[in-house]
């Protein structure tokens, strides 16, 4: 089984190692960048999702059984403290069809939102705010939130699963 994800950033491409590596015997997943044709800081379900297909379906070739897409995103969440939670879309595509998951949202502290809402990326902010460079590369804002108990490898991770969940219940989701 050949993979190709569609960003160079380690933490998607060693999230969809790991659970490609718990479903598949043989598995092969590199890593191309590609353009999520979104803005650079997602905000919305709609442009969130779109970024996700649009990797997926940009980095998939016919050399490749499957292509992979994530995004990270803002979503408009009402009773949240700040009105949005950050979570991270999958797509999945194998020249046919495309499954989707989700990832655990979690929010950002009010002053995070504040500047992206005035144009900052999420990662940028919170580079400043930990003083850790490039922390979404690394352990991710999710990590630094909640104390280490769950890292960005393990949050993109579920979206990884989510997505394939279709795929391994063939008969489920798509009966002949």
């Amino acid at each position: 089984m050949k993979v190709v994800v569609g960003s160079k950033n380690p933490v998607k491409l060693k999230a969809t190692e790991n659970i490609l590596n718990q479903i598949y015997s043989q598995i092969e997943v590199e890593a191309k960048h590609v353009d999520s044709e979104v803005p650079d800081q997602p905000i919305g379900l709609e442009t969130t999702i779109n970024g996700a297909i649009n990797r997926a379906k940009n980095v998939f070739s016919t050399e490749f059984d499957l292509s992979v897409g994530i995004e990270s995103g803002l979503l408009e969440v009402p009773h949240s403290i700040t009105g949005y939670l950050d979570l991270q879309w999958c797509a999945i595509f194998d020249g046919e069809k495309t499954t989707l998951g989700v990832s655990a949202g979690f929010e950002y502290p009010p002053l995070v939102i504040k500047k992206v809402l005035e144009g900052m990326e999420v990662g940028d902010v919170m580079d400043q705010v930990t003083g850790v460079d490039r922390l979404g590369e690394k352990k991710g804002a999710v990590s630094h939130l909640s104390n280490g108990l769950l890292d960005r490898t393990g949050n993109t991770e579920q979206c990884v699963l989510m997505a394939m969940m279709p795929r391994m219940n063939q008969g489920l989701y798509f009966p002949d």
